[in-house]
Formats: structure tokens, sequence, C-alpha cells
């Protein structure tokens, strides 16, 4: 779910202004994964931005107040989220954790790095959502340390369906600043592509792991 259009607009709008965002449809990128991909997300680019990285701060704090009061701790997920997760903390004045993809294996084993008690609220931070796994994994974390997730707030999505069931599984509330749909949308907007562009966009977000840029 998205905070409101305008906010997914302006959001879409900078994160290509900085290129946090490329879009490339005829000439793709290679995802870890494998899948061929128009599109290269690196939200921590942000953090660069003193006014931008000011602006999504700003927006995911208020949204949370707004949406779940104010929760005892914000946490951040390793190692995209960290940055901004503990902007969004400091902006609070609230205590940041951060979640690490699974237990260290020495010192004191941690997953989640900082202090936390049992009981207390916490909303998630996080900066991309693909499929969900790495960010749900993070939640699972923080239940396991028996604490309260009242749910997760990222800066974009690239709206997968698998996304949005294992969200649904899982139980766990997602919001996000924008999405592919808004991104292309204000791209096309902004002429940063043409409406033939927009169609192989929009035919790889139907079916990224076959979509072939040919």
């Amino acid at each position: 779910m998205i905070f409101n259009k305008d906010t997914a607009k302006k959001t879409a709008e900078v994160l290509l202004q900085i290129n946090a965002i490329k879009l490339q449809p005829t000439d793709p990128f290679t995802w870890a994964s494998g899948w061929h991909s128009p599109i290269y997300c690196d939200n921590r680019i942000v953090l660069s931005y003193p006014l931008i990285r000011n602006y999504i701060r700003e927006t995911i704090a208020k949204h949370i107040e707004s949406h779940y009061g104010k929760p005892d701790v914000i946490a951040g997920v390793a190692t995209g989220a960290i940055g901004i997760g503990a902007l969004v903390a400091e902006y609070l004045n609230l205590p940041f954790v951060y979640v690490r993809p699974e237990a260290k294996k020495h010192g004191r084993q941690n997953q989640v790095e900082g202090y936390i008690e049992k009981g207390q609220t916490v909303v998630v931070v996080e900066d991309l959502i693909s499929t969900g796994k790495s960010s749900l994994n993070a939640v699972k974390a923080l239940k396991e340390a028996e604490v309260n997730v009242k749910g997760m707030v990222a800066i974009f999505s690239y709206g997968f369906e698998v996304a949005a069931n294992n969200f649904k599984e899982a139980n766990v509330e997602l919001h996000t600043l924008s999405n592919y749909q808004n991104l292309l949308e204000q791209a096309l907007d902004t002429n940063y592509i043409t409406e033939k562009q927009q169609d192989v966009l929009a035919q790889w977000n139907a079916s990224p792991s076959t979509w072939n840029a040919n």
C-alpha cells in the first residue's frame, strides 16, 4: 500500500533525479538472481543528497506517527536500510536497532544489533521491497526477540505479486512511499521514458523471471 498518490509521484521523481532508480528497457541489468531487468534501484544513494534524504526521512517518520503512533523502537533492515532507518529514529527521537540477514557466527552471535526489550513496539524501515523475503526474515528475527512488530515502511516496492502474497501470509502490514506503477507514470509524465518503453517496462513487471528485452 502506498501512502498517497502525491507522495508516490514525488518520491519516484526524486529517485529518478538522483539515479537511485535507473530505467534501461533496451539495455537491461542482470540481477544477482539471474533475472534480466530494465530497472535497477539503489536507494542508499539517497543518503548522499541532504534535501532528498530529509524528505524521505520526514515522510517516513510522519507516516509512522500518523499510522502507528509512536513506537518504542525503529528497526532498519541491513544493510540498505540502516542509514535511513537511523535517520528516521533520530527524527522521532527513538532508539534504533538493525537486523542482520542472519546471526553473527562469532562474539555475541546477534542477529538484532542494538538494545531492545521484550514486549516493546517496533516499526521496521526498509529501503526496497522485491519478493519481500529478506524483509520478512528481519521481521521473523524481531518476533523471535519477543517484540511487537507493528508493521513495515519502505521507500520503494517493485510491486511484485509474490511480495504481496508473502506479506499477506506473514500477516505483516507494509506501506511504501512509492511503487513501480507510480514510477512508470512519473517517468512517462516527465518524458524520462516513451509510451513504447512504458509498455516494455510493464511487461517485465508482470513476469520478471521470464522477461526478455528482445
